[in-house]
């Protein structure tokens, strides 16, 4: 059984980083040519503005890691009857709750978008049209994510791959229309992925009708007694989806407030190129996750432990593998990538991919917890504790008058905090020693950040910065992370490991 399930491991992480491969490329153009078709200044309103119904995505957010865990587990126990119940629910609740974003989002967030965002004179329109089509992208999002749950509890990860690959050539062909179109492009923009949305709702219903059968047409029907104990899961993970929900967009509305749209522009570009450098990771961790929760729902407490361990720490590794040279390189990379860039962005970036290596480590800590379902005490102090990010900087912005990076370097410190307490409260959770995950986890990975980067930066400082040298600090970086992996971060058996592959390929 374990054997078999690491090959459906390999198999998918392989098909998720081919979907990575395409996903990367057009991404970075798609990025590049929207931003110099729509402008800093209405790249930074759509930002912005599509951000202020996205803070409402806590509610989605919630019910969709929902939908992942009921559906996951109840595949891991093998109850197909029970698999059709919860996912005919799970339904049931998602249109139910996309009726009640619509709601706030008409009353609450228009409120919040026409009274309280700094838009430009002139701009209001457009705003106020791109913050409409948000909320029906945010709907249609939302009733499609029960069905893309179903895909990756299903573990079918090459159709994950083509369905996200699709999305993509869509936005990317919906920004070559935007030249075409005589019309305000900003609006145009909004409509199209409004358009897009849509179109994948439907691709997806098609798909998983025609594969897994608990997703056929059934009758929308809510179970009390279900519907008590899904609602009662998600509504803990809606205090942490609000914290999630409260650093991004919360302080991505404070820098529209302080200072102006071209800093949500910075941040913007610095959180997509942070999406793109994620995929990396959340490939992996993706296609473990799965087995995670189903190695709990089948008591195999040390297959688990094992899993949270390497997902952990090769995900990590992953991350620092490419986010050093990126680091450093990071000002010659957006001027070859999208000319003239806003100011900030490079710090923003700098310090968002900090945030980024502190995810990976605290992902399958959270999906660890979410197996258990025991959400209560671990989503109280977890989401208080990332709650305070947004109102700490807004005191430091009001009364201090910091700098826009400092908001992130806020986030960076009560992250660190906040996963102190997640190993704390997890681990007993699931039978796993704390001394067994420092030592396993911990131990290595502090190892490897503090010594690779010590080559790499010392010449990146050193050494005039052109194009020659851009590359032979990529290479020293590769050099020096890899060689800090193998030595400091595997345990002998992964090295032992390592060589015995490598020695069987160059005997073919």
């Amino acid at each position: 059984m374990p054997e078999s399930s690491n090959k459906r491991i390999v198999k998918n992480t392989i098909l998720l980083y081919v979907r990575m491969l395409f996903l990367v490329l057009i991404s970075l153009y798609t990025s590049r040519i929207v931003l110099q078709t729509l402008g800093v200044e209405d790249f930074g309103i759509n930002n912005v503005v599509g951000g202020v119904i996205s803070f409402l995505g806590f509610l989605t957010g919630s019910l969709a890691g929902a939908s992942s865990r009921f559906i996951t587990f109840a595949l891991g126990k093998g109850d197909m009857d029970n698999v059709k119940r919860i996912f005919g629910n799970i339904v049931s609740i998602h249109v139910l709750f996309a009726l009640i974003v619509l709601i706030l989002g008409e009353t609450i967030g228009l409120w919040f978008v026409t009274t309280q965002l700094n838009i430009p004179e002139g701009r209001e329109t457009a705003a106020f049209w791109v913050y409409q089509f948000s909320i029906f992208t945010a709907m249609g999002s939302f009733i499609s994510m029960p069905y893309n749950a179903a895909i990756i509890a299903h573990e079918r990860m090459s159709a994950f791959a083509y369905l996200t690959i699709g999305d993509a050539v869509l936005k990317l062909a919906a920004v070559f229309l935007l030249m075409i179109f005589p019309y305000d492009k900003l609006i145009l923009y909004a409509l199209f992925i409004l358009c897009i949305q849509f179109f994948d709702f439907i691709v997806y219903i098609l798909y998983c009708s025609r594969k897994f059968k608990e997703t056929r047409l059934f009758r929308p029907k809510i179970d009390k007694s279900l519907f008590k104990e899904i609602f009662y899961y998600a509504g803990w993970t809606m205090n942490g989806n609000l914290a999630v929900f409260g650093y991004t967009q919360g302080l991505n509305i404070l820098l529209n407030i302080f200072f102006n749209p071209a800093v949500n522009a910075a941040r913007g570009i610095a959180v997509q190129v942070q999406n793109i450098v994620n995929n990396f990771s959340v490939n992996f961790q993706t296609a473990v996750n799965p087995q995670l929760t189903k190695s709990y729902a089948q008591e195999d407490y040390k297959r688990m432990h094992q899993l949270l361990v390497a997902s952990s720490k090769f995900s990590v590794f992953l991350m620092i593998f490419i986010c050093l040279p990126l680091a450093l390189e990071i000002d010659l990379v957006l001027k070859w990538w999208l000319g003239e860039y806003p100011p900030h962005t490079s710090n923003f970036l700098r310090l968002i991919l900090i945030t980024s290596i502190l995810f990976c480590l605290a992902n399958p800590i959270i999906t660890s917890v979410h197996a258990t379902g025991k959400l209560k005490k671990f989503q109280i102090i977890e989401g208080c504790m990332l709650l305070m990010i947004v109102p700490i900087a807004y005191l430091l912005l009001k009364f201090f008058s910091i700098p826009p990076e400092s908001v992130f370097i806020v986030h960076i410190c009560i992250e660190l905090c906040t996963q102190y307490a997640r190993i704390h409260i997890v681990l007993p959770m699931i039978r796993m020693d704390i001394k067994m995950y420092i030592q396993e986890v911990i131990k290595p990975i502090g190892k490897v950040i503090i010594i690779s980067p010590i080559v790499p930066v010392l010449l990146y400082n050193y050494i005039p910065q052109n194009t020659l040298t851009f590359f032979i600090v990529g290479v020293v970086c590769v050099i020096s992370v890899t060689s800090g992996i193998y030595i400091l971060g595997c345990t002998e058996k992964e090295r032992n490991l390592v060589m015995n592959k490598l020695t069987a390929k160059l005997r073919k």
